[in-house]
This record gives structure tokens, sequence and C-alpha cells, in this order.
């Protein structure tokens, strides 16, 4: 028996702590089971280092449950912000639809000069972004090659049209051969992933906010729930959607308490927003568990430095000065495919008087996974974006089970905790308008 099938040992008359947490993936088509078995795996190779107990159950189509003792006993219940289908459907893209989406999305970041900004802070999210061009036109060049050769062979046995037409068929199925293998190569899904971000110029669509809408409404029914605990965990791209969220929440509770006037919001599309009577609803209740908000691996400024980022700007602005809640950034420089330590508010230029969040740490995989295990992940770029939801062999300050199913609220774990010493805050962004 498996530490996290044993069953939980709750101390006696102990009520266990009660936790509730949402998660909100990055750019990801699978579904909620791919993230509850990555739990249940990682779960128990981190208790086999830390020690505890822990038991998880299947909880609906988008959740789980955990029953854990990390020194108290506690219940957690862990629910997916399900956004995969929107993913999917924007994955659904032809071969064609794909290189016209890499000249939009590589005209949107260089015509702005939200590339170079970017390229200021770290070098390797953009080499991560700029990959998938590179590749896209390789195997581009590639699929010509193969159609000329085709062609003039075609060409020579028989007749020059006869030939064109082979030439044009062979490039088209070398070009449907690489896609096929994008499981493996990963261009065209990080292709979609840029331009999912790129295609309103930092703006969100119309179908992303209603979304938005429905998860924010489900976060502030939770917070009535008998939850000591609301945690709001945001991947990748998931991050800078739970930024919005919560702001939105946060101001919604704001407006009912008449601390807002609607024309002082800061656009005619948010005060239309803010004033629904169903979002108006969904506020904070006038006792509400600890409210806490956890971004891991974000990569906030590739939406932020976009000229139409407006809202996302003024989200960011607005969450950093909050008292109702506990902001924690956790990245690694080791993580390719982040903005490693990056301050999302202050490097997107709108850092207002009284900012205290986020709190920036460092998960420091050079330090927290041996020199063996970090040797086997060293180069697997991919994995290492999910070692933030991974065991360490070596654990430090950061540890996602311990954070999740564990005893304390984040605002306790990390109450004395120094940001990284070697945070970046400075505000490279051109556009800081929020309005």
């Amino acid at each position: 028996m498996t530490k996290t099938d044993s069953p939980q040992t709750e101390a006696k008359g102990q009520m266990p702590f009660r936790r509730h947490v949402f998660y909100l993936p990055g750019y990801d088509p699978f579904p909620p089971r791919r993230y509850r078995e990555l739990y249940r795996k990682e779960a128990a190779a981190q208790l086999a280092v830390t020690g505890g107990t822990l038991r998880l159950a299947p909880k609906g189509a988008q959740g789980w449950t955990v029953s854990a003792t990390l020194g108290t006993p506690v219940t957690a219940e862990i629910e997916v912000l399900v956004w995969s289908d929107i993913v999917q459907g924007s994955m659904d893209q032809g071969i064609a639809a794909t290189y016209w989406q890499l000249f939009r999305t590589a005209r949107t970041y260089i015509a702005s000069g939200a590339l170079a900004r970017l390229m200021k802070l770290r070098k390797g999210p953009m080499i991560a972004a700029l990959y998938p061009i590179a590749v896209l036109i390789l195997q581009a060049l590639i699929a010509l090659a193969a159609g000329a050769a085709v062609g003039a062979g075609a060409t020579a046995l028989s007749h020059p049209a006869l030939g064109l037409i082979a030439g044009l068929a062979a490039a088209y199925a070398t070009l449907r051969w690489f896609r096929a293998q994008d499981h493996r190569i990963f261009a065209h899904y990080l292709m979609h992933d840029y331009a999912f971000t790129a295609a309103l110029n930092g703006a969100n669509s119309p179908a992303l906010e209603a979304r938005m809408a429905e998860f924010r409404a489900r976060i502030a029914a939770s917070l009535t729930e008998g939850a000591d605990e609301v945690l709001v965990v945001g991947h990748s791209s998931g991050a800078h959607l739970a930024v919005s969220i919560l702001a939105d929440l946060l101001r919604a509770d704001l407006l009912r308490d008449g601390l807002l006037r609607a024309d002082l919001l800061r656009d005619d599309l948010l005060r239309d927003d803010l004033l629904r009577p169903d979002l108006l609803r969904a506020d904070l209740p006038a006792a509400h568990p600890a409210l806490g908000f956890l971004s891991l691996g974000q990569v906030i400024p590739m939406v932020s430095f976009l000229p139409d980022a407006h809202r996302l700007r003024a989200d960011l602005a607005y969450l950093s000065t909050e008292d109702r809640i506990t902001w924690v950034d956790v990245t690694a420089p080791g993580d390719g495919c982040a903005f490693a330590l990056c301050d999302p508010v202050a490097v997107s230029g709108v850092a207002p008087p009284g900012k205290r969040w986020p709190l920036v740490l460092s998960a420091a995989f050079t330090q927290t996974l041996s020199p063996e295990r970090w040797k086997a992940l060293r180069w697997k770029f991919f994995r290492l974006h999910f070692q933030y939801l991974c065991a360490f062999d070596r654990p430090g300050d950061y540890d996602y089970f311990a954070i999740t199913a564990g005893p304390l609220t984040l605002a306790q774990r990390f109450a004395h905790r120094q940001p990284s010493k070697s945070r970046i805050e400075t505000p490279v962004n051109r556009y800081r308008d929020v309005a």
C-alpha cells in the first residue's frame, strides 16, 4: 500500500483543516483527469521524501478530494477550472492557417516592439517563442525541397503539368507528416499557443471572458462553503487569467460596498461587466476564508507587453495592492518557458504606490532537485515547465503538496519569507496604459 492509498489518521477530536483549491491550467487541451493522475503520482513521490499520509479520490469530472495528514489532518477539494475546449477550438487549424498564424503573430510581436523588450527580461522564454517559428519555416523548406525533387522526377518521366501536381502533392504530404509528429516536436502546438495570445493584441476573446466570469462566480461561491482557505493556482498562461479573475472578484466586492463608483472604473466594457446582476452576487462574504493566489511558471509579460492588454495591466496594478489576498509567484531559472523571477507587475511598468504583491520566489531547481534528478530533466524543457506540480527530492520552501494539502494557509507558510534577491523588477514594457 502506497502512502497515497493509506487511510487518513485524524487526531482524536481534532477537526481537519479545510481547503478548496482551484487549479487553472495554461494553454492545454488535456482533460482534468490528466492533472488528477499527475497529482496522485507526484504526491506519492513527495511524501516518500517528506513523510505523512495522503488519500485521493475522484470527485466529478473536474476534480478530486484529498485527505491528508502532514502533521495535522487536512481535507482539500481540488477543482480544475476547465477551458481546454477553448484551447482545442483554437488548435483546430489547417496547415495553411497555422502558417498564417506564424506570420500574423510574428508581425504582432515585432511591430509592437514587444519582442525586443521581452528579450531584455529573459532569453529562455523568447527562445521558446521563436522555436515554433524556426521549426515551421524549416519544415516548409524541407517540404518545398521534397516537392521540387518529386516534381522534377515526374516532369522528366511524363509532363510538366503532372510534375507540378506531383510536386505539390509531395510538399503537402511532407507537411502533413510533420504535423502528425507534433506530439514529439510541439511546433504547431506552441504556434497555436502564441497565436492565441497575440490574436487580439493582448485582449481576451469574448468566449474566454465569458468562461472567466463563470470561474469567478465559482470561486466566489466557494468562499461561503466553509473552507478555511480558498487557494487559486494559476500555471503558465493560467496565471494571467487568474490575475484578472481575482481582480474582478475583489472589485465586485468594493462595488457592492460603495467604495468604487461606476464612472471611475477603467473603461465602459468593465463597468458594464461589473454592473451585471449575476456578477454583483459573486462578491466576498463579510467573513470569508483566507484567500490565496499561487502563480506558477508564469508567462504574464507575453500578454502584458502587447498594446491592447489594457485589462491585464489594470488587473496587475489593482491586485498588487490588495490586502484581502496573498499572492505568491514561484518560478525557476531552470524553466526556460517561464519569465523566471520577473515580477510581473513591476516589469509590466504598472507598479502603483503601495504595491505589496506578488512575493516573488524561486523554486531553485538546481538546489531542490538532486544532481542526478536535475541531470535527467535538464534538457526536457516542457517537463521542467510542469515541475512546479511535481515532487522534489530535496524540497525547500516550495512544496506543492504541502501548500495544497498541508495545514498552513499560503499567508502563514510564507509570512516571514523574503522575496528572491535575484528577482527582476525593471519596468521595460512600452505599453503601460490601463484605460
